[in-house]
């Protein structure tokens, strides 16, 4: 790493990029590590070795290019963790689909958005998970189901494919598509490998957009799986390490942080649950003796906070990834006496870099972990920069912008918000302020846009704004985030109603419900006549946040 003088850094490392696809890497391992554990989902009682996770993957593979998949078409996910999950992951990989991951929160609106922008071929969905009915919503959006094979809200979707025991008619079960694989489809998966170039396109993630509809970040082999190898780097893994991943799968901390982590180092991948429950961590931990443990502040306080916590052994524990949101010293100094997670580190990125720029080391001192999040990543170069787009001294704050290796391929189906993002020499302006020591360790100071971080989700105010725009008593709306003891930020927001209207909270709230994701739903809602504007009639949300904490004191 370069000893800045300026606010630029890139890193340089040992180990040359990885040139490899996602199925590659998955057969690489196997091959090396094959009777190692590779996935254990105790909610399931999944314990998959290398070799089997790989056989299960081309299987699966195999069973997609039965139903007519082609390479390049998108297949979705919209399920909470799983084995089925994981073996997607890969199986869609292997098969030359990309991979479209859809927050197990979205609701009808959001999810019809996300199939049709990028064109989704077949959704594998769970039946249900906690309050949503997956089946139930498909059907709302597919009334066609049943009777025809094509659907007018979702002109590109043909397949179904249900996760579980049971599946309705008109829907294939997923270990019914593994099932279709036959000999020469297998040989077909596996004369394909080769063919497949580490540059093509293999996931996409939505992230909120700041005009309201989200941006579907697309993700190459490259990308991903360079970012998970160096990440579990920084964490020291080896095939020895059990990681314990209660964190989403759709999103980068889970698929990424967690599981090509572990895959690029033949470490095993253990899901304590489909969703986060703390008590089921401290259990999995104790019970699999895991050496790594990730998750964001707020799952940490709940893990810690449990009131059976002193039952459990967590000897085992060395590592882990805390990210997200900010960590208060308190939480890190418990995290490191009370969990054993002595080599605990923290990172940053954002899912259109893949998602890591800066990581913690596993000897970074207490207090850079905790004021920081680290230094950079090995072949990622990073520059804060002012207003005009130069760079600014150390110790400067400026927005930070990110290129290399783990850049995006852009944003799918919208090339102009591609290229506000990533400008003609390749930087990616995250739109989050930053500054750099004379050490390279990094800290991030605020957000340029606003964006709201609830418990380690990425959340836009005027996604949110729109949607409410839509009710019609609503005259106008703003969104901020408001400080939060457990989730570090909780969405506010203020409301002003049309001449002659009445509203309580809770209509708002009603309004919302089952219509966006929960954690966009304002938890704190205030009526009144006006917002404060500037003499230009420019909001000033920043006197909105003064006002709520004022009020909060």
């Amino acid at each position: 790493m370069t000893q800045p003088v300026r606010s630029y850094v890139h890193g340089t490392g040992d180990v040359p990029l990885l040139d490899l696809t996602l199925g590659q890497l998955l057969e690489q391992t196997a091959a090396r590590h094959g009777d190692r554990p590779a996935l254990i989902v105790r909610h399931q009682g999944t314990r998959w070795s290398y070799r089997d996770l790989d056989e299960a993957a081309s299987r699966f593979a195999a069973g997609l290019r039965a139903l007519g998949l082609e390479r390049g078409d998108r297949i979705g996910i919209w399920s909470p963790n799983n084995t089925e999950w994981v073996v997607t992951q890969f199986g869609a990989a292997k098969a030359g689909l990309i991979l479209v991951n859809i927050n197990p929160a979205y609701r009808l609106l959001e999810l019809e958005y996300c199939l049709n922008k990028v064109g989704c071929r077949a959704l594998i969905l769970a039946a249900a998970f906690k309050s949503s009915d997956y089946l139930g919503m498909i059907r709302e959006l597919a009334p066609e189901l049943g009777t025809r094979t094509t659907f007018a809200r979702l002109p590109e979707l043909r397949h179904l494919i249900v996760i579980g025991a049971e599946a309705p008619a008109d829907m294939r079960r997923f270990e019914d598509v593994a099932a279709l694989a036959t000999p020469a489809l297998l040989a077909e998966i596996a004369a394909l490998g080769p063919t497949l170039q580490f540059d093509d396109p293999v996931n996409i993630q939505f992230t909120s957009g700041t005009t309201g509809a989200p941006k579907g970040a697309t993700l190459s082999h490259h990308n991903i799986v360079n970012n998970g190898f160096f990440i579990g780097e920084r964490m020291r893994l080896t095939p020895a390490d059990r990681l314990c991943i209660p964190v989403p799968l759709y999103h980068c901390f889970g698929m990424v942080l967690g599981n090509l982590a572990c895959v690029t180092h033949g470490a095993a991948m253990v899901y304590p649950g489909e969703g986060f429950d703390p008590k089921a961590v401290l259990e999995t931990v104790e019970a699999e003796r895991c050496t790594g443990l990730h998750g964001v502040p707020t799952m940490f306080i709940a893990e810690l906070d449990h009131p059976e916590f002193r039952r459990y052994d967590l000897a085992s524990l060395r590592t882990g990834i805390m990210a997200g949101s900010p960590c208060p010293m308190e939480i890190m100094t418990r995290c490191v006496n009370e969990m054993n997670l002595r080599e605990i580190t923290i990172a940053y990125g954002m899912t259109e870099t893949s998602p890591v720029s800066f990581q913690s080391a596993t000897d970074t001192p207490t207090a850079l972990r905790v004021g920081t999040v680290g230094t950079i990543m090995p072949y990622i170069e990073v520059k804060i920069v002012d207003a005009a787009g130069q760079i600014v001294p150390v110790g400067i704050q400026g927005e930070l912008l990110t290129r290399g290796y783990s850049v995006m391929l852009g944003y799918w189906g919208d090339e102009d918000r591609s290229k506000e993002a990533i400008d003609a020499a390749g930087w990616m302006h995250t739109g989050d302020l930053a500054t750099l020591d004379a050490d390279g360790y990094c800290r991030i100071t605020g957000r340029i846009k606003d964006m709201i971080i609830r418990g380690g989700e990425n959340i836009y105010p005027r996604e949110i704004e729109e949607f409410l725009y839509s009710h019609p008593k609503i005259q106008d709306v703003q969104v901020i985030g408001v400080p939060d003891p457990k989730y570090g930020e909780e969405i506010c927001a203020w409301i002003c109603l049309k001449p002659g209207e009445a509203m309580e909270a809770e209509d708002v709230r009603a309004f919302c419900q089952g219509r966006i994701a929960h954690y966009k739903i304002p938890r704190h809602i205030r009526f009144v006549e006006e917002f404060p504007m500037t003499v230009t009639g420019k909001i000033q949300k920043f006197a909105m946040r003064e006002a709520m904490a004022a009020e909060f004191a």
